[in-house]
């Protein structure tokens, strides 16, 4: 079982994401839009199996850090569990905010910033290395002398306390706004208009920015995303698409030197004799377009109901994790990434999308029958099997479908 406050939370944020979803139907205005909050959750999914195994990694070097060179010994009363509550978001905020400022963290981070809408689901859209580039952050706290599993509570607690903050439905909050980051404070850090760009990174205390000259009021609207454009709903894409993008912009950069302030430099950071700084654009609302490829209705239910059967194998994966050997996580991992990723081409319409389709949902349940669950009862067993072969009969027949229509209507 797992005690992380991110997982036991899961049920929480899918109920509030279900109450989002109930004030569109009764106010009849579009908060979200399928493929773009699948792709959302799809991040977070891959985000938290791969983080099975970069967590380990960042929880050993803190332990490390904190068995070689603490300090002292605090004791995790509740006054001091407060004060690593406040600490651990004040190294949160510099994180976050070096994750904006430096290339190579950006990379890590963008994801995050990628919808083009804002509501509960971008809160579970997060980068799967973004840890690789903030945990060193928050070593301070290891020398100081505060112990690792209470660090990773309040850290998992300062994440949970974000979800809410992801949402238009709610307005500003008075006097609360003074202290904490609210839902307008946020809407401004996920805006991609030039004077919210790089601002108000707190996680759950707003006077960091306030004190550090990074806040930002919310006046009009924010318009969301990046300033270009991501246009994929894949997740394993979204994820390495930036890094892919650097790789392209080494090659082309002369001298180690340029070479090195690209990488840690600001984003949009090139030479004189490539240009300089790549000038934040401006936002045109009557003209800037969401990504928002559609594919056929009947695909669109399919992978809805596939989703929703991918959802609850990751949940309980998560539940149990600890339970398998590292070679079987590897194994549910790449089976878990490998669902989601086939729901976002599906979503796209990639043209090898049906046959990564066909592959998965056949090898699918062989592996989990005779790999994972080799134990559970013949019926669990069979109805696992069963659902492999249902999966890609339907695949087949939307497919025929919806070759009949196009056929029938050019």
């Amino acid at each position: 079982m797992d005690f992380n406050p991110i997982i036991l939370s899961i049920p929480i944020y899918f109920a509030l994401i279900g109450i989002e979803l109930l004030i569109q139907a009764i106010k009849r205005y579009r908060i979200y839009r399928l493929n773009d909050a699948i792709t959302n959750i799809s991040c977070g999914i891959t985000q938290q199996v791969s983080g099975i195994f970069f967590k380990v990694l960042s929880v050993a070097a803190y332990q490390w850090v904190y068995e070689n060179f603490s300090l002292f010994e605090i004791a995790p009363t509740w006054y001091n569990l407060i004060l690593l509550f406040i600490l651990v978001d004040f190294f949160y905020y510099w994180a976050h905010r070096k994750s904006h400022e430096i290339n190579l963290f950006w990379g890590g981070h963008v994801v995050h910033h990628q919808s083009e809408d804002y509501n509960f689901s971008v809160a579970l859209r997060q980068g799967s290395f973004q840890i690789v580039w903030t945990f060193f952050f928050y070593f301070p706290l290891a020398i100081i002398g505060f112990d690792t599993i209470n660090f990773v509570l309040m850290s998992g607690l300062v994440t949970v306390y974000q979800f809410w903050i992801h949402t238009e439905t709610i307005g500003k909050l008075g006097p609360v706004e003074w202290i904490f980051n609210t839902p307008s404070h946020h809407r401004v850090h996920h805006g991609r208009n030039p004077k919210y760009i790089d601002k108000n990174h707190a996680g759950v205390f707003i006077i960091w920015d306030k004190m550090f000259g990074t806040f930002q009021e919310e006046e009009e609207r924010p318009t969301y995303g990046i300033t270009k454009q991501t246009a994929s709903w894949n997740p394993v894409w979204v994820n390495l698409q930036h890094y892919i993008e650097m790789a392209k912009g080494l090659k082309q950069i002369k001298g180690f030197k340029n070479k090195m302030k690209y990488v840690f430099y600001p984003p949009g950071w090139l030479p004189k004799e490539m240009g300089g700084q790549l000038p934040i654009p401006e936002v045109d609302p009557e003209h800037d377009r969401k990504y928002d490829k559609k594919t056929s209705a009947s695909f669109s239910l399919y992978v809805l109901l596939q989703y929703i059967i991918v959802l609850g194998g990751t949940a309980a994966f998560l539940f149990t994790a600890n339970t398998f050997d590292l070679w079987e996580q590897i194994i549910a991992v790449s089976l878990i990434i490998l669902g989601v990723t086939g729901a976002g081409v599906i979503l796209e319409e990639k043209k090898y999308s049906f046959a990564l389709e066909v592959i998965r949902v056949l090898i699918t349940p062989v592996v989990v029958v005779f790999v994972l669950l080799p134990s559970v009862s013949p019926l669990i067993q069979y109805l696992i099997m069963g659902y492999g072969l249902i999966s890609f009969a339907a695949l087949i027949f939307i497919k025929k479908s919806n070759q009949t229509i196009k056929q029938a209507t050019t």
